[in-house]
């Protein structure tokens, strides 16, 4: 008679539900798992049964079969022991076969008996509550996994506890979600001396989630601004800490189960590969622009980065998403995010400055910045000149807004944003209205339509750059508290698309 458990595998931040099916039968002695396994799925039974052999458990002198159901969906992941020894020890009556079948289980085990934590455990949680059933995992996996509060959470520190609780003999306590994390001190605004536009500019693709190009001489303050643009952005709300944190838990990045409400800040360096930036490598795991879902992706030295990383970031920005191609398997990931980039305006970084420039000026600079393809560009909301700071500026004590006043800001036009967009529930922010919906939100005024059409005629703007110029138009109106989009608004927004290179 064949016994059943359940566990999950991951595809992207799904997880779908496995049967684990094991049958002992007679025959010569021999165990083996079926199903598609990868090889740490297949290495199960061995520390299955070194940890077995510490119970005092010794398996029978008989044929064991697991089956990993449905057989044709790739089976890869240590978390795959704890569910095989549910199955087994049900087969073997151990434990009753109908508390077996009423978990979903993941983990996995030391030789010892232990259960390892392993990641995964939120969206496992999310699978075992759409499928009604409880989830069982390790104890260092309870806390992340017990924020899904619609499915109890089992949380055993070894094997043998299992044991005890499906015997009803020690039943194991449901587990309690870990702790908020208090967010991490972050730079303030205040402490940035100058750059006035660049700070406008911060602002703007806060309130709106635009895209940001910094260009300037080294030295000049492009990464000490992007280092503050997380004290701008309003903390994550529910819905979103709960998607970010499953991209985390695939990561194994969540701290001892805590959720932080903190939006998520990357900063890869530029000799990073595609499957880094993109997502891939083994297991196709997320990969940067996943991690920064809901948060800021800052890529310093941009056109340092390889073009061929460069250019798959285009498909992503347009369309919040990443489909990770594999031979067997595609993997999807989200990834809405803000791209911040800071970029010299040339090789030797001192295009503008006669005295330290190299010999290769103008072409130096077109040769550098030229890196960055034309359809990535466009993609850029704003882009901004980053001038170095005088000397004597250093000296004066900060004057300028601090990140709190303009969080404010922010943060109001935000709340805006959400009330317009509350009948469309996969916008979130203007950077993402289209279509029809753009038309209906970022119509200027008469004088702001005019001054548009001939911004778009006279620096020859693509379609795509058209529609950008009208949604951070439509964010600069929310920042003013302005019902419609008018003619200032227009003349800020074209300003910033023509910042670097058009004008």
């Amino acid at each position: 008679m064949v016994a059943r458990a359940y566990t999950v595998a991951f595809d992207g931040i799904e997880a779908q539900i496995v049967e684990v099916q094991c049958a002992v039968a007679p025959g010569l002695p021999a165990f083996s798992v079926v199903g598609l396994p990868d090889k740490a799925v297949s290495e199960a039974r061995d520390r299955l049964r070194a940890a077995l052999a510490a119970m005092g458990v010794a398996l029978p002198s008989k044929r064991i079969t697991v089956n990993l159901s449905p057989a044709d969906l790739p089976k890869v992941g240590s978390h795959f022991d704890l569910p095989i020894a549910v199955a087994l020890l049900a087969a073997l009556e151990v434990i009753p076969r109908d508390m077996a079948e009423g978990v979903v289980a993941l983990g996995e085990l030391s030789l010892d008996g232990r259960l390892v934590p392993v990641i995964g455990a939120l969206p496992a949680a999310m699978a075992a509550a759409e499928a009604d059933r409880a989830l069982l995992c390790p104890r260092a996996c309870g806390a992340e996994a017990a924020w899904v509060g619609a499915t109890q959470v089992l949380a055993a520190p070894d094997l043998a506890s299992v044991v005890r609780h499906f015997t009803g003999q020690a039943p194991l306590a449901p587990a309690e979600p870990g702790e908020v994390q208090p967010d991490a001190p972050t730079p303030d605004l205040a402490e940035v001396k100058g750059q006035e536009r660049a700070k406008r500019a911060l602002e703007i693709a806060a309130a709106g989630r635009h895209h940001l190009l910094l260009v300037g001489e080294p030295g000049s303050g492009k990464s000490m601004l992007a280092a503050r643009i997380p004290s701008l952005l309003p903390p994550l709300s529910p819905t979103e800490a709960l998607e970010t944190s499953m991209i985390h838990s695939l990561a194994g990045l969540l701290d001892e189960g805590g959720i932080s409400r903190q939006r998520p800040f990357r900063d890869p360096h530029h000799t990073a590969s595609v499957a880094a930036i993109v997502g891939g490598g083994r297991g196709a795991g997320p990969g940067e622009i996943s991690l920064a879902h809901n948060g800021v992706l800052f890529m310093d030295e941009f056109p340092e980065f390889p073009r061929q990383v460069l250019d798959t970031l285009r498909q992503p920005i347009e369309t919040g998403e990443v489909v990770i191609a594999r031979a067997n398997a595609h993997t999807r990931y989200p990834c809405r995010f803000l791209l911040v980039a800071a970029a010299n305006p040339c090789k030797c970084g001192y295009l503008a400055d006669p005295s330290r420039a190299c010999a290769r000026v103008p072409q130096c600079g077109a040769d550098y910045l030229g890196r960055i393809s034309g359809p990535l560009m466009d993609r850029f909301d704003l882009r901004v000149e980053v001038p170095p700071v005088a000397f004597r500026d250093l000296d004066l004590p900060a004057s300028g807004e601090s990140s709190a006043a303009v969080a404010a800001r922010v943060a109001a036009a935000r709340a805006r944003q959400t009330a317009r967009f509350e009948a469309h529930p996969r916008v979130r922010v203007n950077a993402e209205a289209e279509g029809a919906l753009l038309d209906q939100i970022a119509t200027p005024d008469a004088e702001g339509r005019a001054l548009l059409l001939r911004a778009a005629e006279r620096f020859r703007l693509t379609a795509r750059g058209y529609h950008r110029v009208l949604r951070v138009a439509r964010t600069i109106a929310d920042l003013d508290g302005a019902q419609q989009v008018a003619r200032p608004h227009v003349a800020e927004a074209v300003g910033f698309r023509l910042a670097v290179g058009d004008s």
